[in-house]
């Protein structure tokens, strides 16, 4: 899960930041202006906005899961791009907009308390909104390429509240960023990321065949590569690079890689950088007084002188100045209290300093002007100022007297002429008092139609479209209380039919045979209120539909009957764990017993090593190593214990020299290449400790039924990518006598499913069975009478082309065995 969770982590975190960086400048300032009661107009925009992007989510959600498969891949793939445009959008704008963050927060700010309750929300919704979609919009992408949304959603959960808790320590003054540095490191990582979500949504274009190309590969490393091992899944869950990859694929990753990064270093190299300027936190930006609303001029409003607070502070915002500020010359005052970077004191005065520089260019006020204020805007004016009081003392020791000293000071006197501390303003005379108008509704009413209008929106779409079905396609209902609604006697041929779970549960359905179970045709894992297509060839017979929903029973529908036109069409029997239950039990006698006779070989191979008989050792590894392959069906179980056995070097950073490559192998490599039997010893007493461990533990471990069936057609794909590729080769080259031991192994399975298999389709074993001799007719000419075995590398081009075919025809015979003998909940 975790190897899922970086991507959507990353655009958490910096999504989060920028939206939190707004709306954090909003709420200190109206902290500081003493206008605490407008902060439910800001917090209403953010919850609206959250419930705009968690509505936009199950949109595309529901949308995806009502579509067939190919158009899935298309919705899929498209969308994957658009959330790379959207992503290589953001990286560059917030690289060009970092250094000139506080400009753009300053006049947002300024506009929203300038104005009203109505753009205080709208603000703060747009702030939040706007980074909510594109994260919306990233997860779902990232959801889609990794199978699972449990990751993605786990990585920008994790973002997201790192993010809230930076901008609550920017709020409380208690931490500096250089968003610059942060936008920058974090934007060349999203560009790396977002290049492998381009290549996987080119694959997904490719799957729906909109783009063609879906078979030319670029490399196919899947024979050399575990799909299962941690290195291969972190570097698939975070840069979405798999061990198959198209010519398409290849292509536009690099290009875009190539571009995108290009263009993105030069404009953080070329960009001027600016003065380094120490940064403040958010809160202290709204605490600090203007420059010109020490004395408002007459007839100045409350809010007017609230917004102009608002428009000096943001200056000053907690985030690097851009670069024309930060090269303005400054002021001998401004100069005097940043110091030099030598004297770190005197850098965090910077925010008064520019304050007393603005003040030394205005006049005081006079006193009359003044007077002329009302008393509302002299208290946030005292408030402000009074939380700066002592910072501006600490500051005067090292700054010189000025005008702007002078302006306060008359402010001061201007005040306590005008009103008096905390008089309230007597109203004008003749002025007469306006009754309250009643509310006609309550206070929550607008925030909570604001949240619930996205959900309302998405729910209207995700019931339009999913109800819709495809052209003609009949609709078929279906629940645990009546499944199958609206089922009539299809027409003979191939139909598509919408399944809609109009039930409260997951739900397989199938399209079965009421005589004799068998089924024509499912839909897996369909969820509630969503609508997926069952294609099935419909012939002479009876149809009937079966719900088995998550934890509860079978419900069979009734059944309707096709007789007129159409031939009778083959179903598949389902098969149940129980119909498993004993071929399991004999495969598992059988491994145990393979694995007491391996363990007496592997026994014999110590003690070889033990008394320095090499040649000895050569001949009696072979034995030991093709009884172990012979038990390939059940290397799945074997979990830990196989690595330890039959481990290769794939992913092994020290190669054929790192400590944990033991087993087979390492003793393979080191018998013919020439180690001493002192070196080769341990490994040897270690192989046959594991071997004994594995088969005191085997009785213990989980074997899944279902892996029986799979095994048939997995053994000899394995042997296809590995023995006779020669990877799996370390210098006996006894590829061949692998996979002698493989067709072995596949036999023995085949013996044991076979009344299963023949019940369900009597031609699939008589082609297996011709297939498999013919093999292992061309396997056995190799092996000499001695017992000895041509090594791969030895066989001409063409004896390797026709042996790769009909291991290749062989494997199409096998196919059809697991999903014949699929566990199926219709049985």
């Amino acid at each position: 899960m975790w190897d899922d969770a970086f991507p959507s982590f990353l655009i958490g975190l910096r999504e989060g930041l920028e939206a939190g960086l707004v709306v954090s400048v909003l709420v200190a300032t109206l902290v500081r202006s003493d206008q605490r009661a407008r902060l439910p107009h800001v917090w209403t925009g953010v919850a609206a906005a959250i419930g705009l992007s968690m509505s936009f989510g199950a949109v595309l959600t529901f949308t995806a899961a009502s579509l067939p498969g190919k158009s899935q891949e298309a919705f899929g793939g498209t969308l994957s791009l658009v959330a790379v445009v959207f992503v290589t959008a953001m990286v560059f704008w917030m690289r060009r907009s970092a250094r000139t963050f506080s400009g753009e927060i300053k006049q947002k700010v300024t506009a929203a308390l300038g104005m009203g309750a109505g753009v205080l929300i709208a603000t703060s919704f747009l702030a939040v909104g706007r980074e909510g979609l594109e994260t919306a919009l990233f997860l779902w992408t990232t959801a889609q390429a990794a199978g699972s949304s449990s990751g993605p959603l786990a990585g920008a959960a994790v973002g997201l509240l790192i993010a809230a808790a930076l901008c609550w320590g920017l709020y409380r003054r208690v931490l500096h960023i250089n968003l610059t540095r942060f936008f920058g490191i974090t934007g060349a990582v999203l560009i790396v990321i977002a290049a492998g979500v381009l290549g996987y949504g080119m694959r997904d274009l490719q799957e729906a065949t909109v783009i063609p190309g879906g078979t030319s590969y670029a490399f196919d490393l899947s024979a050399h590569l575990d799909p299962a091992s941690w290195y291969v899944t972190v570097v698939q869950g975070t840069l979405n690079l798999t061990p198959q990859m198209t010519w398409l694929q290849v292509g536009v990753y690099v290009t875009y890689l190539a571009i995108v990064m290009t263009l993105f270093v030069r404009g953080v190299r070329g960009a001027t950088p600016a003065k380094p300027v120490p940064v403040v936190s958010a809160a202290a930006v709204a605490a600090e007084p203007t420059a010109g609303a020490s004395a408002p001029a007459e007839g100045t409003k409350p809010a007017v002188l609230a917004a102009t607070h608002v428009a000096g502070a943001a200056k000053r915002v907690s985030v690097p100045l851009d670069s024309a500020e930060a090269e303005q010359p400054a002021t001998p005052a401004a100069a005097q209290a940043v110091g030099t970077p030598a004297d770190p004191g005197t850098g965090s005065a910077v925010a008064s300093a520019a304050v007393e520089a603005e003040r030394s260019t205005v006049p005081a006020p006079a006193g009359g002007e003044a007077g002329a204020v009302s008393s509302g805007a002299d208290k946030a004016t005292a408030s402000a100022a009074t939380e700066t009081e002592a910072e501006a003392e600490a500051e005067q020791s090292a700054t010189p007297a000025s005008e702007g000293e002078a302006g306060v000071a008359g402010e001061k006197s201007a005040k306590s002429a005008s009103c008096g501390p905390e008089t309230p303003s007597a109203p004008a005379e003749g002025a007469a008092a306006k009754p309250s108008t009643p509310r006609r509704f309550p206070r929550w009413t607008v925030p909570a139609a604001l949240v619930a209008a996205p959900a309302l929106i998405a729910g209207i779409a995700i019931a339009a479209g999913s109800g819709k079905p495809t052209s003609g396609a009949p609709v078929v209902e279906v629940s645990a209380a009546d499944c199958g609604k609206g089922f009539t006697a299809p027409k003979p041929g191939r139909q598509t039919f919408q399944v809609r779970n109009t039930g409260s549960r997951t739900s397989e359905i199938y399209l079965i045979d009421p005589v004799s179970n068998a089924v024509y045709g499912e839909v897996e894992g369909i969820a509630p209120g969503t609508t997926r297509a069952l294609i099935a060839t419909v012939g002479t017979g009876s149809y009937a539909w079966r719900c088995v929903p998550n934890g509860g029973k079978a419900v069979t529908s009734a059944a309707v009957r096709v007789s007129a036109g159409g031939d009778s069409v083959q179903a598949v029997l389902p098969v149940s764990e129980k119909d498993l239950a004993a071929p399991l039990a004999a495969y598992r006698t059988y491994v145990d017993q393979g694995l007491a006779d391996l363990q007496t070989k592997t026994r014999t191979l110590q003690s070889d090593l033990d008394a320095d008989k090499l040649d000895q050792a050569r001949k009696d590894w072979l034995p030991a190593h093709t009884r172990y392959a012979s038990l390939g069906a059940a290397y799945g179980t074997f979990a830990d214990f196989d690595a330890r056995i039959n481990g290769r070097t794939a992913g092994l950073a020290g190669g054929v020299d790192d400590p944990a490559f033991t087993g087979f192998h390492r003793i393979e490599y080191g018998l013919w290449h020439g180690q001493s039997a002192a070196t080769l010893a341990p490994y040897a007493k270690k192989l046959a400790a594991d071997v004994d461990a594995l088969r005191t533990d085997f009785p213990k471990q989980d074997f899944d039924p279902a892996d029986l069936p799979l095994r048939t057609h997995e053994i000899l794909e394995n042997t296809l990518h590995r023995e006779l590729s020669g990877d799996a080769d370390y210098g006996s080259g006894s590829e061949l006598a692998t996979t002698e031991a493989n067709l072995d192994g596949t036999r023995e399975l085949l013996t044991l499913l076979r009344p299963l298999i023949d019940k369900r389709d009597a031609k699939v074993i008589p082609a297996v069975d011709t297939w498999m001799r013919r093999t292992e007719q061309l396997v056995l000419a190799r092996r000499a009478e001695d017992g000895t075995w041509t090594p791969l590398d030895k066989l001409s081009d063409t004896d390797r082309q026709r042996l790769d075919g009909t291991v290749g025809q062989l494997l199409e015979e096998l196919a059809p065995i697991p999903d014949l003998l699929e566990i199926r909940k219709a049985a």
